[in-house]
């Protein structure tokens, strides 16, 4: 093995470490998408959708904020076109861009419906870009590479990405002759954060911005850190009172087998783990991460929250509380030989490598569980702690703070009113992240639209048949607002002509 795989080995072991050993849970996963149950379409559908996409790599500046030598080294960033319903530049036809967000874009040119059921409606280009870091857009060409190199990572950052877009929104727009062709930019959980700070730091580039389930107050103080599993919490009482109750008995159950001789044994043969526990804290994290997914994406039809509890209650009469438990777990995850306690953490996958980097650096989300009435055990955020375990990672300190400083947060909702038009911060009230989102109206034109019974970014996926109601009546008061964009925008094209003409 040669130096350079050692040293990403080191960095792979080190990542993997939680960040205070033993005392706090993994962070809830962002992203628009399920990590453990993606869409996976038919091939079929792959095919006939596939054919309709262009893949481009754009030669994307390293460093957009710096004139060092280095900063004009370039890098391949992958971006999607799909032409098959645009009108056109001679008709000035709208652009729906899609900011992709911590993870690769595969997924979500299948998996994000809204660009591809909106298009033929607006008569609109598709794009989908990339993010610097993730997929096939990494500096260098190697992922170790860019990991690995503290320089290098350095430019992993949100403003870096947002200029990324900006450079290549006005690329496809100059190569396609496309000027006068409006641009809304869409984004879901951090990409929809993205696209409301794209909307901010680039109005001459965007004529709006939907913001799907973007915790854009999840930072400093401006939400409370117990908001994400408080709404958990609620979730799973709501459906179920027994199935609460089962599970917020089961961490002291848990830790009780735990002390007694022989006890991680137990627990591993009791939950099948692939590896046997070296310690609960493993164990009662991945039940915590279970939970938080299926509260988070509880989507229709299949409303897998649901499944969790019905797994948990339906056990057979007599079961302990630790086999409930376990039922709830198969009912998920399906009936496996064994139980990867990394499932939802694994230290080689890119999106919780990428994403590890970018809350050591600035993404610093201050989330921590409550005690009382919650459903899971104490376990707060300790920043100080937080501080320490990332400079062990990286040799950085994070910035808590930068986020407000360079976005704005502290009184963000009069900084909306004052300066910002053109953005739809979109909800759903089931979804944990919501409350670290905007739920009230800002202005005429800075709107908060959610659903009662909506969960993380439920109004980007794909049309279906079984949708419910009050799903089919978000996304069209999305599309209303979007059209009344597009309607003012043209009507100022035309009288800015006309007024160059006199």
């Amino acid at each position: 093995m040669d130096v350079a795989h050692r040293q990403i080995l080191l960095l792979f072991s080190l990542i993997c470490v939680p960040y205070v050993s033993g005392t706090h849970f993994s962070f809830p996963r962002l992203g628009a998408l399920r990590r453990t149950i993606r869409i996976r379409p038919e091939a079929e559908s792959i095919s006939s959708v596939s054919k309709d996409f262009k893949t481009i790599f754009y030669s994307q500046t390293l460093d957009h904020f710096n004139y060092k030598p280095e900063s004009f080294t370039s890098f391949p960033q992958r971006y999607v076109i799909n032409s098959k319903y645009w009108g056109g530049p001679n008709t000035s036809s709208p652009i729906l861009v899609y900011f992709g967000a911590e993870e690769s874009l595969d997924y979500d040119l299948f998996g994000i419906g809204f660009l591809r059921d909106n298009a033929p409606r607006f008569k609109a280009l598709q794009v989908y870009i990339e993010h610097r870091f993730y997929g096939k857009s990494i500096p260098f060409g190697s992922r170790e590479e860019a990991l690995r190199n503290a320089s290098i990572r350095g430019y992993f950052t949100s403003a870096q990405a947002i200029a990324d877009y900006a450079a290549i929104i006005l690329h496809i727009k100059k190569t396609l002759s496309a000027k006068n062709s409006p641009v809304v930019v869409t984004g879901g959980s951090y990409g929809g954060t993205l696209a409301a700070w794209f909307r901010l730091k680039y109005p001459h580039v965007a004529l709006g911005a939907l913001a799907s389930s973007a915790p854009i107050l999840y930072f400093d103080d401006l939400a409370p850190q117990v908001g994400y599993y408080a709404i958990v919490t609620k979730d799973f009482k709501e459906t179920s009172e027994s199935c609460y109750e089962t599970i917020r008995k089961s961490w002291d159950e848990i830790d009780k087998v735990a002390s007694e001789f022989n006890g991680l044994s137990i627990l591993s043969k009791r939950f099948k783990t692939c590896k046997k526990l070296k310690r609960s804290f493993d164990l009662k994290d991945y039940l915590d991460s279970i939970y938080s997914e299926v509260a988070q994406y509880d989507h229709p039809p299949t409303y897998p929250l649901n499944i969790v509890c019905r797994g948990i209650d339906g056990a057979p009469k007599g079961t302990d509380t630790l086999g409930r438990i376990f039922a709830g777990v198969v009912a998920y995850m399906g009936n496996k030989s064994c139980y990867d306690m990394d499932e939802f953490n694994h230290p080689t996958d890119e999106t919780y490598i990428g994403w590890r980097w970018q809350t050591c650096s600035e993404m610093v989300m201050p989330i921590g569980h409550e005690h009382s009435a919650s459903m899971f055990p104490p376990s707060p955020f300790n920043l100080n702690k937080f501080i320490r375990k990332c400079k062990s990672l990286f040799g950085v300190q994070p910035r808590p703070h930068w986020v407000t400083t360079y976005y704005g947060g502290h009184d963000l909702k009069l900084i909306l009113h004052r300066f910002a038009s053109n953005i739809i911060f979109s909800n759903g009230l089931r979804d944990p992240y919501s409350s670290g989102g905007v739920l009230e109206n800002i202005s005429e034109s800075v709107v908060a639209v959610y659903t009662v019974k909506g969960s993380h970014c439920l109004d980007l996926l794909p049309e279906m048949k079984t949708d419910p109601p009050w799903l089919i009546k978000q996304r069209k008061t999305e599309v209303q607002i979007i059209k009344s964009w597009i309607l003012k925008y043209y009507t100022d094209l035309t009288e800015f002509r006309d007024r160059t003409r006199v």
